[in-house]
């Protein structure tokens, strides 16, 4: 049986463990984890994209068939083959792991991850135990366990409830926001609508992550089961969506209310496709091996943190 990592790989000096990634991120491989499905496989394209090279083989869910898929960018004309293994088939991921750490050296080797809510707290365990570090765009799963896991391993990892550009600067302004002027909408009533394509299982973390803020700039007992999913295509292009939209998108309202009605504060982005998270994912990967190369102990950032550093291009 032909193992994990068996795909013709790049001439390598044997002794790869110290070897360093470039500036271009020439040098570093990333495991995308998810494919086939389309926020992984627009993550792998971004990585091509940008310069990064995909590791010829990746998780993909347990009950995805294992193959092998073709992974092409239309901007660079850049491909690249990975073999996809099923989550289930732990020795051989693990062989897989290994052999591309010795290959391309351990801190070139890094993996994002865009498989299912369901998946992401055993997924992480799965990279801290085997020291690889992680980019985690997937959403859901038990957050404080997998901040604890991670964290507690002193491993390297970005986890954030959203990737993209402008909509981390927007978080990141309402987070100070809140902060410096806590109650200020005191009395105001709190509601958000979000919609997103209808595979996407779980309620969505940005939302939640700008929930968060606006609860602290009113004194409302909203939650985070009061967020309104829209996961319907009819009441998707009712709130706004595209037709082109329908199989990838983000629509997000919120609103803040005064107490007689008179008052109304509104904040919405909306992103049709996936192209904006997908290349700000790239971008966290070339930050977070940035990172492996200046400093000695792991650590969670996010992607407020890539923002600040001016990573994001």
């Amino acid at each position: 049986e032909i193992s994990a990592f068996t795909t013709p790989l790049s001439p390598r000096s044997v002794d790869t463990s110290l070897r360093m990634a470039s500036d271009d991120g020439s040098d570093v491989y990333v495991m995308v984890n998810g494919m086939p499905g389309p926020m992984a496989t627009a993550a792998a394209e971004a990585c091509l994209r940008k310069g990064l090279n995909l590791a010829p083989t990746a998780m993909t869910g347990p009950d995805v068939e294992p193959m092998i898929i073709s992974v092409y960018d239309p901007v660079t004309s850049r491909s690249s083959d990975v073999k996809l293994i099923p989550s289930t088939n732990t020795d051989e991921m693990k062989a897989a792991v290994e052999g591309l750490k010795t290959s391309y050296g351990e801190k070139n080797l890094l993996a994002i991850d865009y498989t299912h809510p369901s998946a992401v707290n055993g997924n992480a365990l799965f990279y801290v135990e085997n020291k690889l570090p992680f980019v985690m765009g997937t959403t859901g799963g038990d957050r404080e366990k997998l901040l604890a896991d991670v964290e507690g391993a002193d491993h390297f990892a970005v986890i954030a409830p959203n990737m993209a550009k402008q909509i981390v600067a927007m978080q990141a302004a309402l987070e100070d926001l809140a902060t410096k002027y806590p109650g200020a909408f005191g009395g105001y009533k709190l509601a958000c609508r979000e919609s997103h394509q209808k595979t996407k299982a779980d309620t969505s973390g940005t939302a939640k992550a700008v929930i968060d803020s606006l609860t602290k700039l009113s004194d409302d007992k909203f939650t985070y089961d009061d967020i309104e999913m829209i996961r319907d295509d009819k009441e998707a292009v009712e709130f706004g969506v595209p037709d082109d939209a329908l199989k990838g998108h983000a629509f997000h309202t919120y609103t803040l209310t005064s107490s007689d009605g008179t008052v109304q504060f509104q904040l919405q982005h909306n992103v049709a496709g996936r192209t904006i998270y997908a290349e700000g994912t790239a971008d966290a990967v070339k930050f977070l091996s940035k990172k492996l190369q200046t400093e000695s102990k792991g650590k969670v950032y996010t992607m407020i943190n890539v923002l600040e550093e001016g990573a994001l291009e």
